[in-house]
């Protein structure tokens, strides 16, 4: 007889153990499941940065959050449905997070003695009343999966390992996943090792079986797939996007890519995407420091390719100085920011949007640049590629912004029409422009942006370096009134981007006197908190900038419309402070700086007191 089916419009699970517990690779598995199935989902790598924390420790426990639904989401869910803990560790770390009456599977094989001690338990939590507001299932996963392998020419550890796909399969069978994709997956990734990967296989098999045999699980669910537009789609994480939106950049040019980096968690993947396709003209440098990653893409651009470097907060500090030489050579140059807790070192796998005046003023002398932010996953793809545009366009160094949520996060995404995306061809110099000579600074009157000449061009040859050019012949200069004229050439090119770039749309409700600005990856708690606050009645507007400098032009008319304008940021206010000293308008911050994203919960509580505020007063 079969069990009943539970539906649900939506579940957040948690999958957490200790480092070498694979978590990560279920999650993703989960995830890519949920993703043929037809869900709509948001996901949150969270793990330590230690490479081998100690096993069994709190700094040890890694984690994996997906958020699914049969509508569209915008976040990886604020508190998990469902916790699955591998060891008390695991436990112990995510508790916290988990809302009473929520559901917890332990490993029960784990909760020795030793670990409890690890994990600073006194007692053992499964017996002592500490989970007594949850729906526990207390499952021997390792013990199960060693009996399920016992006939398996593996080792005692290796049959241990397979823990993680016992509890993938148990997952699988309680929300109806399917399993064949994990499947096939499993025998590709040890295709080397037939037994690991036979092993593997039925670990899951065995874990997906016990749920429907066990009397411990007397439903399953069922969260039925989202109404999503037309179209063929694939899970994608925000680095992912972004390597691909890079290559797109790069034929949409014509340009040969190259991009020049050093290793940094959160951007790494960038780099080792990237590497895997020289067959679109990608060209890989891995650098012995930052400082050579960006100079070597800055070369890339002098020499005609679409130059780009990678990077974490702590790395575009190092490559201040040659972003600066960009400024002044006037040349096209995309740095990649994938922010990451700071300051320092700080939380280098946790999350935070701390380096928005880094990038905005982190430079010597006057030296602006453009910036764009990507707001989701999927959108990293496209904020390249406007990234790009703009770089081209306008000969100048540009920043896009991500960070570790929307980097290591993935969403499905709507592979777009080729034709759809925009051409961004470039045109050299190829002539003289000033009679017979060729002036290296001579302007488009419209874009203010100098030619672009190939070195070796008969006839173009020109002076490059960081040292003042002067206005039009571009030969060093150290004439006072030049240096200003230049200073406020670079600077009115920059703002001129303004006319050239959409106008920050709002997403209006009759009568709201409440603004939600937000940037980078707040767009998705904002929006769902916004939903939240509209389901109640209240009327509440949204807007999201992409372009952070210059701004849209219309920012300012558009802030002067409300009577109070909230700006949540994962900082200390970086954003609020722009938007005062450029606006004049005293916008309220909300900010939390605690490397996670902001819950939409949270800022739904927030927006309402001061909607609630304003009423009284």
């Amino acid at each position: 007889m079969s069990k009943p089916v539970q539906v649900l419009d939506r579940v957040t699970i948690r999958f957490a153990g200790d480092s070498g517990d694979g978590m990560q690779l279920t999650g993703d598995r989960f995830t890519s499941e949920t993703a043929a199935f037809g869900n709509d989902l948001s996901t949150l790598p969270d793990f330590p940065a230690e490479i081998r924390a100690p096993a069994g420790s709190i700094a040890g426990v890694s984690g994996f959050q997906v958020h699914f639904a049969n509508y569209d989401i915008l976040t990886p869910g604020d508190a998990p449905n469902v916790l699955v803990a591998m060891n008390p560790a695991a436990l112990k770390a995510n508790l916290r997070d988990v809302p009473k009456g929520a559901t917890i599977i332990v490993n029960t094989d784990a909760f020795t003695t030793r670990n409890l001690e690890k994990a600073g338990y006194a007692s053992n939590p499964l017996d002592d009343g500490t989970l007594g507001d949850y729906a526990v299932h207390a499952v021997a996963l390792t013990s199960m999966t060693t009996e399920a392998l016992k006939e398996f020419d593996v080792t005692k550890k290796e049959a241990e390992r397979a823990k993680n796909m016992f509890a993938l399969g148990l997952m699988s069978w309680l929300y109806h996943r399917p399993t064949e994709s994990t499947i096939a997956f499993l025998e590709r990734k040890f295709a080397s090792r037939p037994v690991i990967a036979k092993a593997n296989v039925r670990a899951f098999k065995a874990g997906y079986h016990f749920g429907e045999t066990t009397e411990t699980f007397a439903v399953s669910y069922e969260v039925r797939p989202a109404p999503l537009a037309k179209g063929t789609y694939r899970n994608i994480s925000g680095n992912l996007a972004l390597s691909y939106g890079l290559i797109a950049a790069s034929r949409l040019s014509g340009l040969p890519l190259f991009l020049g980096a050093y290793p940094i968690t959160p951007a790494s993947d960038i780099l080792h995407e990237l590497s895997r396709h020289k067959h679109f003209g990608v060209r890989t440098f891995q650098a012995e420091d930052e400082i050579a990653g960006v100079g070597a893409a800055l070369g890339a651009a002098f020499g005609g390719s679409l130059g780009v470097t990678t990077s974490s907060g702590p790395g575009i500090a190092l490559k201040a100085e040659t972003i600066g030489l960009a400024v002044s050579l006037e040349l096209p140059l995309l740095v990649v920011d994938i922010q990451r807790g700071g300051p320092s070192t700080g939380l280098p796998t946790k999350t935070e949007q701390a380096d928005l005046l880094q990038v905005m003023f982190g430079r010597n002398g006057e030296a602006p640049v453009p910036v764009v932010a990507a707001a989701t996953p999927s959108d990293c793809f496209h904020a390249a590629i406007e990234a790009a545009r703009i770089a081209l366009k306008y000969r100048t160094p540009v920043v896009l912004l991500s960070d570790g949520y929307l980097g290591n996060g993935s969403e499905p995404w709507l592979i777009p029409d080729v034709a759809s995306l925009p051409d961004i061809s470039v045109a050299f110099a190829t002539e003289p422009n000033h009679g017979d000579d060729y002036w290296p600074y001579l302007r488009d009157e419209r874009t203010l942006a100098r030619p672009w000449a190939v070195p070796g061009t008969p006839g173009l040859e020109h002076r490059i370096g960081g040292l003042e050019k002067a206005d039009g012949t571009g030969t060093i200069s150290y004439d006072p009134e030049n240096h200003d004229r230049m200073v406020q050439l670079r600077a009115a090119k920059v703002a001129g981007i303004a006319t050239d770039i959409p106008p920050l749309e709002v997403d209006h409700q009759e009568d709201a006197r409440l603004l939600v600005l937000g940037w980078g990856s707040t767009y998705g708690p904002i929006g769902a908190a916004v939903r939240q606050v509209r389901a109640q009645g209240l009327q509440v507007d949204q807007a999201h900038l992409r372009h952070l400098n210059p701004f849209p032009a219309n920012t300012g008319e558009v802030l002067r419309r409300y009577d109070q304008v909230l700006i949540p940021e994962m900082n200390m206010g970086q954003l609020r402070m722009l938007v005062r000293a450029e606006f004049l308008v005293d916008a309220t911050g909300y900010n939390r700086v605690r490397g996670l994203p902001l819950k939409a919960e949270e800022l739904e509580h927030v927006i309402v007191e001061m909607l609630e505020g304003a009423d009284r007063s």
